[in-house]
């Protein structure tokens, strides 16, 4: 039945009409003769469709279909890819060696791996495991992490990734990524040695020794890599931008002896290099294929003309690109919008109420996203949207209050205004150096009966719980918690227990320390606008009370605006976007105007961001921001907007009486964080947003 279908559905190969299906620049990468190919393809410009068809042009052009690879980033784009395949050339194409680096290593890997020493049966290890494994590598290793800051184990397991993914040694990676380490890094080594040892004993594998397992293949085993370049005429591969140094140099391996190498790529959506993508690889190609040529896809069928002026002129400011320029097929839209806001409030106020004024004029909620540049940067819109009971989904991501060290901040604070909260005692007590949770429920044990717990935590008897080590890891948890018991504001608190304690335990225990930082640096500051624990608390829990599924109800029950980060955004597209923040130090970020290359990296992700609008773009700015410690701060719009000419914005002034955007006095329906919309004890009143 699916065979009949797909027969009655598509032509048979003799009838492929390739130029009626792709447009001149498409049509010439499909049918390219051969040789080291360069696709620089612009945001909207159908690169898949282009790829598809080039796989379908050497199908029908006699290439056997097993001297084929394709490679891309996710198993799923290389299933619908080879799918289209196989409607258009009516062949199976499951004989084309398609599907992620790691996905084609693993089968290399199965079938050679006894060269290296590694068994067929290999077992890999997913992320858990491999924390696991590495916990028990520090153990043996007698590295004593009670005493002084020691990278955790998911930390560990992420500077071994970048070792293996960048090829760098060991103290490239913690000089440039994790500096704070740099004193420890013979104990490291050891452990990243045990670690490797440990693997190889018991024959596992984790994601990124797949990898460095086949490279070491191909280099070390010369027959094998002749063997692997020469089955492999064709080699493609999609989002070549976003690779990194170990990916790069297996193409190149694999492509050596017929040359006939695809990628695929844009340089202006390179955007990953904290993960460890290359932009060397993409932008260096035509360097290391001096034979090369290079084909650009410039028709983008996704946006108007007034968008990807905007995106153009954005991208031609950087320095280091591959030249190209967006070209709409589609009619004349509006102008994106430039709205300078009086302050933060007012951004998350017009944002929302905006939104509003879309959907009375007839747009869907899903018609619209959010991007930002930090996920923190969407702590307030959050919220905001949660209070106008408009459906929203952080896409690729937790709510901002959901994630991992909010929770861990928030739950120390929790023991402040409940000491009888059992749960955040067992979040807390876990995190302290020799206090497992067996240790932690006997202290619970020991105090919940008590009137005050948090005061009973604190007693001799409570500390004489604890032997030796942990004694004295207990003790100073314990004063710091009495310390903040002290402390009236929940700003201040969040800042004593970074000082004392959740500052270490951050940068030993997360990956993307910085980032995480950024996280509960806006936290601080959202936590400062209120006179109480209670209120911050009250607000924080009720936020989390509806899902953007359970928001409204009726035939419009399923839709929502999206939030993201532009990064989790890459790929997808929206007709309406906001893009608030637009201030420096926020969007660029303060850690990425210290070098012509991070910020050149920075504009590219403002490039990916407006290149997912398709009809309208809102770039938002507020123009103070109120911060813990120092009142107003008087912000600076972006860079990426004083940069631009005017006449590829317009202003949006915020007027009184317009539809969207209530002025003049608070409300306590529609004004964000105004004394009295959230009770008594809620966030500290804010001036009107006519000041400005």
């Amino acid at each position: 039945m699916a065979r009949r279908f797909r027969l009655q559905a598509r032509r048979a190969t003799d009838d492929l009409d390739f130029a009626g299906d792709l447009n001149e620049e498409q049509l010439a990468v499909a049918s390219a003769p051969g040789g080291p190919m360069l696709v620089v393809a612009g945001a909207g410009t159908g690169k898949t469709r282009a790829l598809t068809y080039r796989l379908a042009w050497l199908a029908h052009s006699g290439v056997d279909l097993s001297r084929m690879m394709l490679v891309t980033f996710t198993n799923r784009a290389a299933r619908e890819m080879l799918h289209r395949v196989e409607l258009l050339i009516q062949k199976d194409t499951r004989e084309i060696w398609g599907g992620t680096f790691h996905h084609i290593a693993n089968r290399t890997l199965r079938r050679h791996g006894r060269l290296l020493g590694i068994d067929q049966d290999y077992s890999i290890l997913d992320r858990e495991d491999a924390k696991d494994l590495m916990k028990s590598c520090v153990t043996d290793a007698e590295i004593e992490t009670t005493e002084r800051r020691f990278p955790h184990k998911g930390l560990l397991v992420s500077i071994s990734s970048f070792v293996q993914n960048t090829l760098d040694p060991l103290d490239r990676i913690l000089a440039k990524r994790y500096p704070m380490f740099q004193d420890d890094v013979d104990n490291i080594a050891k452990v990243l040695d045990l670690y490797g040892r440990r693997k190889r004993q018991q024959q596992l594998l984790d994601y990124d020794d797949l990898l460095s397992e086949w490279l070491r293949l191909l280099e070390e085993h010369e027959q094998i890599r002749d063997m692997l370049a020469e089955q492999f005429q064709h080699v493609l591969v999609d989002e070549y931008q976003d690779t990194n140094a170990i990916q790069g140099r297996i193409i190149d391996l694999l492509a050596a002896k017929h040359r006939n190498l695809c990628v695929v790529g844009d340089d202006s959506q390179s955007i990953y290099s904290f993960r460890g993508a290359s932009f060397e690889n993409i932008i260096t190609f035509k360097e290391r294929y001096a034979d090369a040529r290079q084909f650009k896809l410039e028709t983008n069928y996704r946006s108007t003309p007034e968008v990807l002026e905007l995106a153009n002129a954005i991208i031609e400011r950087n320095t280091r690109r591959l030249p190209k320029a967006l070209r709409a097929v589609r009619p004349s839209g509006l102008k994106p919008a430039v709205v300078t806001c009086h302050d933060h409030f007012v951004q998350v106020r017009f944002i929302a109420e905006y939104i509003l004024h879309l959907h009375d004029e007839g747009h869907k909620f899903t018609d619209m996203a959010v991007l930002y540049r930090s996920h923190w940067h969407s702590l307030e819109i959050q919220l905001e949207l949660q209070r106008r009971n408009i459906p929203f989904q952080v896409r690729g991501g937790l709510r901002f209050f959901e994630q991992a060290h909010i929770k861990d901040v928030l739950a120390h604070l929790r023991l402040v205004h409940n000491p009888r909260d059992e749960i955040a005692w067992m979040r807390v007590l876990p995190m302290l150096p020799r206090v497992g949770p067996v240790m932690s429920r006997r202290l619970w044990q020991h105090i919940e009966n008590t009137e005050n717990p948090l005061v009973a935590a604190g007693s001799q008897d409570a500390r004489g719980l604890f032997r030796g080590a942990a004694r004295n890891v207990y003790t100073k948890f314990a004063d710091m918690m009495a310390e903040l018991a002290k402390i009236a504001s929940p700003a201040e608190m969040i800042e004593r227990l970074m000082q004392l304690h959740y500052g270490d335990y951050l940068v030993s225990h997360y990956d993307g320390a910085s980032l995480r930082r950024e996280d509960i640096n806006g936290l601080t500051n959202f936590a400062a606008q209120y006179n109480t624990l209670e209120g911050f608390l009250a607000d924080i829990a009720l936020a989390g009370e509806f899902s953007g599924e359970t928001v409204v109800t009726g035939p419009d029950e399923w839709e929502f605006v999206v939030l993201s980060t532009v990064h989790q955004a890459k790929g997808l597209e929206w007709p309406i976007v906001f893009i608030p923040w637009l201030a420096d130090g926020r969007f660029p970020t303060d850690m990425a105007i210290n070098t012509q290359e991070d910020l050149e990296e920075e504009r590219r992700v403002f490039h990916v961001a407006v290149t997912r609008a398709k009809d309208e773009v809102y770039l938002v700015m507020p123009q103070i921001y109120r911060s813990k410690g120092r009142g107003l701060v008087m912000m600076k719009p972006s860079r990426f907007l004083t940069e631009l000419s005017k006449d590829v914005t317009e202003p949006m002034e915020l007027e009184e009486g317009l539809p969207f955007l209530t002025t003049g006095a608070p409300s306590k329906e529609t004004d964000v964080l105004t004394e009295g919309a959230l009770g008594p004890e809620g966030p500290k009143a804010l001036p009107p947003a006519t000041e400005d």
